[in-house]
Order: structure tokens, then C-alpha cells, then sequence
């Protein structure tokens, strides 16, 4: 017998795609095979309904299944089998993926509430269309042995259903039950360093302590979290003084959408993001229960559901243990904090001994288990837009999703920059993002890095032909690049920081240069040696022509200016010529800080030790100074996103006309400075900011590049993430014809920087091959 042969590609392994083509092809009485491969699945299939397989072939794959392409390879192949069979795995260049991990699927759902089945209350159980995968994956081909489930051999029962291409466990890499698999382990603090076992149920002494107002650190899947008792302010503000975090806000997991409603307004788009497979952090608008010392200032909280069966047995236990699924749509009271177990700003804790040590002092208990965690990986933060969830951070659930790319190319690796830091591999026509790895300020945090490299790698089984790095040469990420180019002997290339802002959507939206954007953010160094921030750019593929800048505040004692917003109001304020306003301004608003004023004004008259930026979010930094909200900001950002909250609480106001000035390409904000100095509401004064700002964005744009009606306007970097700003600046871009073009498979802030470095590099090569005529790489 002879058959036509296809290829499947994209994300087709360990997602059950083998035995629903088996299920689909016998039940369609069709003959041939299928077998997983290097480059994905290929099949080979013959008989009277092959059209109609190959119909039905991506209507009705399994939920985490993504079909890229189905392409046929040409020839015939002989069959030797009489019906359908799926074949061993074979070896070949590595053109697939691991997949993300996966909440807790339906049917997984029902076998832990069900008494009858040997799951009931597993806090392991899995299947194809569930659970993790790449935080226990080492290598492709994603088979049991490259997974930290290789030390559980299969019991009789499990390798049954393993066997069987009719169950939904079939290849299943993370198959487990009680009798074989994973176990849970309760360790209790005896004193600040020792550790005593608990030796009973583990989760219901969980939610005991839990509900008596302790922290336990609980094993995940990317990592600890620590949890205590959202309701209990006590407990909230203990666990903040031990991890050292005052302000930065916390995530707070509920049952389900009903139970979470009074602290979170839930609207469609955040049910839709709640209820995704990846189970993000869900930022909503604060709902009418504030809960004391959760985010503390903000007008949005993050929310989130139960990811894993071990997280979802605590609700189990606190409803009683009822039998079936019913319960799980019902209200429930019980809300935790789960925030990262990373003290001191160090990487997340994924190891039962790193637990043990360095959460010490910081948790009453440990909820640990026996199945290592191979990469560690944070949880994912997004934010509902119209399109779709927006990125905040992209990390657990949508790891390592590549992002498709319009062209293929040389393979290239880039390091990101030094705060929110991920790494990117281009791969032919696919970018892999890493999940965020953060700030780069600690040596734990550089180590993080380069463990990341090395698995990224080695998931794709790649070698990179060119490296990308930031322009800054003390950045812990580009030392590493260069070091690493060095290393290989392959080129290691700069990419200037707003450049890669924008840069990053061209590679994910697949635009074609030139192309005109404004990257707007907290800093960056620009290529003249500047501290960048609003910068108007037309990028023409490698190359970034800056168009015009923000009129450069300065920032009295350097980097300090950025943590310290009241010194941000004072430079604003002394830019205006309106220093003789200072004093009542700060006995009204921050009379603390009166020491150190008329130092700080004298360097700003000397220009001392107060170097310039352009950068729009220290703009942010000066507003919120001047209008009280913020004098000290405790947290990156701090300062941006109460003002942001203030004017969503405010509602729309009309912008002042007469509050900017553009000449010669620099947009000029101090015209406004001496409104908001007047104003006394702090909400109408960051309403109207926001509307100004938006305002002269849209005309500073008019002015200096004056686009074509449909033009695509690239709009980039942290401050893009202001849901405030970004849509009033929309409304001022189509009234005026133009298309406001944003991140959305990457965030906008620095977690995207290396999406355009390697973007970038790409561009670079290709221009230089063109010179040199030198094609040995290329795609």
C-alpha cells in the first residue's frame, strides 16, 4: 500500500497530539502511522477519507496543541501495517518546542474530586492536556527521561494508561499517582535555621496554619511563593517586614471569579485572563474590599486562580472535601497572598534544600514535594485589553511560546538590558522569549541569567551565529554577551535601548521599515552617551534616526532623582524659573525633605551633579512630586503607577491646550509645570496630565514627522504599560488617521528589549553579508 506523508509543526509534542491523530485516523478507517520527530510529528496516511482527515486534522486538536503548518513532503511511502499505528519517536534537527505549563485541565479536575479514582486529592495529577512542561523539561525530545519525572518508574496502572493511545495519558511525560509518583511533605520552623517534619496530612495542616495567621512557603511549579491569609492584615504586613517589601504590591489567589469579586472588579477581559490555560496574575481595578497592605496606594490589584492541583486541594480542604466539580463554581472565602519566594531580591527559590536555607526566617513552614524543578520561572502578570491580555511580565504559561517572525534568518541571541531582563533566541522564523529573570544587581540574579541561556539553548538545540547586547557597557548582560562572543568567535553586537524598544514590535507585529515611534520610558543610554527616555524615532531596519527628544529635566543628584520623586518636582520647578515658589510648595506637601532643599537647589543652579535626561517617566517622577503623591518611591515605578491610578479614579478631563511647546523636534512640558503647582486635587491634576501628555504626544508627532494618513505609529518602552495614557494617545492617533501599534506578545518595558536587540542584530548581519557577499548563515 502506498500513502502520502505530512509533517506537522509547531507545538505537537507532549500535548496528546500522536494518539488524537491515531484516534482520528482509525475512526476515519484510514491506514498508516504517526511518529513524533525532530522537527515535530509526521504521518503517513491512506485510504478513502484521507481528505476529510486532513479537514478535520486542526479543527479538533488537543487544547494545548498549536498547529504552525501541515505541510506535505512529497513521494509516496509504503505501508506495511493493515490499519494505524503510532511509531517510536526518532532523533533529527530540532525544530519543535517544549510547551508552556498548563493549568489544571477539566478532566484532571474531576479524577481529584472523584473518591473512586486513584487520584482522589493528588496534588500531581496530569495529563496530556495539562500540567508542567517546560519547568521540568532538560532537553527535547520532551520524553519522560529529559524531565524531573524520570526518578518515578511508572506503577502497573499508570503505564497502562502511558500504553494506551485511547487514554488521555497516553505519553503523558508527567504521568503520576499516589502509588508512584511525587510526594507531599510538611516541614514546620523549630528556630530561625532547623526545620522539623510533619508527619500528618500535610495539606490540611497547611490550611490550619494558613488560617492562624502564619507564612508558608509553598512548592510550585516555577518556584516557591509564599503564602499567608490575604484577609488577615497582621499576617500581610508580618510577611512584608520579613521579605523586607513595604509597598511592592502583592498577588492575592482565589477560588474562582465569584470568590475574588469584592476585592477585584472582573469585567469579561479579566474573567478571560483568570480562566486562561496559563493563569497568570490578572491586574483588575480594586474592587470595593480593600484589602489592608495588598497594593497599598494602587488602583489595580493582582489577581489569580489556582494553577495546580496541590494549590487548588487547599480550597478542597477549606470547602470540607466535597465529592465532584460543583463546588468549584461556588463563592469561597479563603483569599492568599502568593508572592514570589525571592528574598532580598534574589532569583526564586525552586530547590527543597535552597528553600530550607534561604527561607529561613522568612516562613513558618514548608509545603514541599519530590519533583525538582528544573528552570525556574515566575509567574506570568498581564492586563486585559481589547486585543487580548497585554503583557506586564511574560513568564509561567506562555514560556517558551515562540512569537512568529515575517522572515527567517541567522540564529541570534540576545542578553536584554539590566532591569526586567529576559533573553531571546531567533530561531529561523521563530523568536523564544525567556521568562523574566529580573534585575540584573545581584550575582545570584547574573547566575539566573546564564542558567537561562543555557536552557533556552538547549531546548532548541542551537548555537547562536551572533549575539546582541544593550549599548551600555557596564551592564552585567552585556559583559556576559561579549565575553560569550569572545568565547565562540562570533560577532557580538550593540543595540541602542529605545532602538530595541521599538525594534521589538516590529519583530512581533512583522512591519516593514522604516517605521516612526516614540519609545517612552524610565531610562536608557542613548548613543550619544545620554540618559534617553522620550525619544521620537524612525527606524529604517539596523539603523535608529533620532527625530526629536522630551526637553531634558535634570536630575539633582543623579541616579538618587529616580528613586526620589520630590527631587524630581524640585527640578521642574527650578526649569520653570519657579523657585521662589519651593518653600510654600513643600510645607505644603513634603515638609520632611526641607533639609536638603537649598543644597539641591543650589546644584541645579550650578549645574552640579545634576546630569540631564529626556526620559518621560522621570516627567511621571515630577508631577507626582508636585501634586504630594509620592515624595520617596519604594519600588521601581512606584511613583507612575499611583498617578496612573489616580487619574483612572478621576475619569477624562480635557487637556490644556496651552500646556506644551515643540520647537525644533523637543517636545516641552514646562508650561504645564505651573498648572499642576496650583492644583490641590491630586486625582484632576494626574487626569490632566495624563490628557495633556496624550495631547502633545499626538501633536509633537503632526509637527515633526507628519505621517502619512494609515501610518502605523510605533509606541514602546515601560511607560507604554500606562493603560491611562496609551488610550487616550489611541483616540489622538485615529482621530487623526493614524494606527497606534503596541507590544502584545512581549511587554513593553524592558522584559521586550530583547526581542528587538536580537531583531536588530539580524538586520546588522544581513547588511553586512550584503557588503561582504559572505552567505554561510542565513534563512
Amino acid at each position: 500500500m502506498s500513502a502520502r506523508q505530512y509533517r506537522i509543526r509547531g507545538l505537537v509534542q507532549g500535548v496528546g497530539f500522536r494518539p488524537y491523530v491515531w484516534r482520528l485516523a482509525n475512526a476515519l478507517g484510514l491506514r498508516g502511522w504517526v511518529r513524533n520527530d525532530g522537527a515535530g510529528v509526521s504521518l503517513a496516511v491512506d485510504g478513502q477519507n484521507v481528505a476529510e482527515f486532513l479537514h478535520r486534522l486542526p479543527l479538533e486538536k488537543p487544547p494545548l496543541a498549536r498547529i504552525d503548518a501541515i505541510e506535505c513532503v512529497g513521494g509516496e511511502v509504503v505501508l506495511d501495517s493493515t490499519g494505524f499505528v503510532i511509531l517510536d519517536s526518532v532523533a533529527g534537527t530540532v525544530a519543535t518546542a517544549i510547551g508552556p505549563d498548563a493549568a489544571l485541565c477539566p478532566d484532571c479536575l474531576a479524577d481529584l474530586c472523584d473518591p473512586a479514582s486513584r487520584r482522589w486529592r493528588y496534588a500531581f495529577t496530569t495529563c496530556t492536556h495539562c500540567g508542567p512542561r517546560y519547568t521540568v523539561s532538560r532537553q527535547l525530545p520532551y520524553d519522560r527521561a529529559h524531565t524531573s519525572l524520570s526518578p518515578f518508574p511508572l506503577c502497573p496502572p499508570c503505564a497502562a494508561e502511558y500504553a494506551d493511545p485511547a487514554d488521555r495519558r497516553y505519553h503523558a511525560e508527567t504521568t503520576a499517582c499516589p502509588r508512584c509518583g511525587p510526594r507531599l511533605q510538611l516541614k514546620a520552623a523549630v528556630d530561625a535555621e532547623n526545620w522539623a517534619d510533619f508527619d500528618g496530612d500535610p495539606l490540611a495542616e497547611t490550611l490550619r496554619r494558613l488560617r492562624a495567621g502564619q507564612i508558608v512557603a509553598i512548592k510550585g511549579l516555577g518556584g516557591f511563593h509564599l503564602a499567608c491569609d490575604a484577609r488577615n492584615a497582621a499576617a500581610v504586613a508580618e510577611l512584608r517586614q520579613r521579605k523586607q517589601r513595604d509597598a511592592k504590591p502583592l498577588a492575592v489567589m482565589g477560588l474562582n471569579a465569584a470568590s475574588l469579586a469584592a476585592v477585584a472588579e472582573i469585567g469579561p477581559g479579566e474573567a478571560a485572563c483568570l480562566q486562561a490555560v496559563a493563569a497568570p496574575i490578572v491586574l483588575c481595578p480594586k474592587g470595593k474590599l480593600d484589602l489592608p497592605g495588598i497594593a497599598p496606594g494602587l488602583a489595580w490589584i493582582g489577581a489569580m486562580l489556582p494553577a495546580t492541583p496541590l494549590h487548588l486541594l487547599l480550597w478542597h480542604e477549606a470547602a470540607g472535601r466535597p465529592v465532584g466539580t460543583d463546588w468549584l463554581a461556588a463563592e469561597h472565602d479563603l483569599l492568599l497572598v502568593m508572592t514570589s519566594a525571592n528574598p532580598h531580591g534574589e532569583p526564586l527559590v525552586i530547590d527543597n534544600a535552597e528553600a530550607a536555607l534561604r527561607l529561613a526566617g522568612l516562613a513558618d513552614a514548608l509545603l514541599l514535594h519530590d519533583r525538582d524543578i528544573l528552570i525556574r520561572c515566575d509567574d506570568s502578570v498581564v492586563r486585559p485589553a481589547p486585543a487580548g491580555p497585554a503583557f506586564v511580565r511574560r513568564a509561567r504559561g506562555y514560556v517558551p511560546v515562540p512569537i512568529p517572525l515575517a522572515k527567517g534568518g541567522p540564529t541570534v541571541l540576545a542578553l536584554g538590558g539590566y532591569l526586567k531582563n529576559t533573553v531571546c533566541v531567533l530561531k529561523g522564523r521563530e523568536a523564544f522569549l525567556s521568562q523574566h529573570i529580573g534585575g540584573l544587581d545581584n550575582a545570584a540574579a547574573v547566575g539566573f541569567l546564564e542558567e537561562t541561556v543555557a536552557h533556552l539553548l538547549a531546548i532548541l538545540d542551537v548555537q547562536p551565529d551572533l549575539i546582541a547586547h544593550d549599548l551600555h557597557p557596564d551592564f552585567p548582560s552585556t559583559r556576559l554577551a561579549q565575553a560569550w562572543a569572545a568565547a565562540r568567535g562570533i560577532p557580538a553586537i550593540a543595540v541602542g535601548h529605545h532602538q530595541a524598544h521599538l525594534a521589538a514590535i516590529c519583530a512581533e507585529h512583522g512591519l516593514k521599515t522604516p517605521v516612526i515611534g516614540l519609545a517612552l520610558d524610565g531610562v536608557g543610554l542613548g548613543p550619544d552617551g545620554g540618559a534617553w527616555g522620550g525619544e521620537l524615532l524612525r527606524l529604517d531596519a539596523a539603523q535608529a534616526c533620532r527625530l526629536g527628544h522630551l526637553w531634558p529635566l535634570a536630575l539633582p543628584g543623579g541616579d538618587r532623582a529616580a528613586r526620589e520623586p520630590w527631587r524630581m518636582a524640585l527640578s521642574a520647578l527650578h526649569a520653570c524659573g519657579l523657585a521662589p515658589t519651593v518653600d510654600a510648595w513643600q510645607r505644603r506637601v513634603f515638609p520632611d525633605q526641607r533639609l536638603e532643599t537649598q543644597a539641591l537647589l543650589g546644584l541645579l543652579e550650578r549645574g552640579l551633579r545634576c546630569p540631564p535626561s529626556s526620559s518621560l517617566g522621570r516627567w511621571f517622577d515630577a508631577v507626582a512630586g508636585l501634586l504630594g503623591v509620592q515624595a520617596v518611591s519604594q519600588y521601581e515605578g512606584q511613583a507612575a503607577m499611583r498617578l496612573e491610578g489616580l487619574a483612572a479614579g478621576h475619569g477624562p478631563v480635557s487637556p490644556r491646550a496651552d500646556g506644551w511647546r515643540i520647537q525644533d523636534g523637543v517636545l516641552d512640558l514646562r508650561p504645564l509645570v505651573p498648572v499642576l503647582l496650583a492644583e490641590t486635587d491630586a486625582g484632576r491634576g494626574a487626569a490632566l496630565f495624563h490628557a495633556t501628555l496624550a495631547a502633545a504626544l499626538a501633536d509633537w508627532l503632526r509637527a515633526t514627522v507628519n505621517p502619512e494618513k494609515g501610518a502605523h505609529i510605533l509606541v514602546g518602552g515601560g511607560c507604554a504599560m500606562n493603560a491611562v495614557l496609551m488610550a487616550a494617545l489611541a483616540a489622538h492617533l485615529g482621530a487623526a488617521g493614524w494606527t497606534l501599534v503596541t507590544a502584545r506578545q512581549a511587554p513593553p518595558n524592558d522584559g521586550g528589549l530583547a526581542l528587538g536587540q536580537a531583531w536588530v542584530a539580524r538586520q546588522v548581519f544581513k547588511e553586512r553579508k550584503n557588503v561582504s557577499g559572505d552567505s554561510r548563515t542565513g534563512g
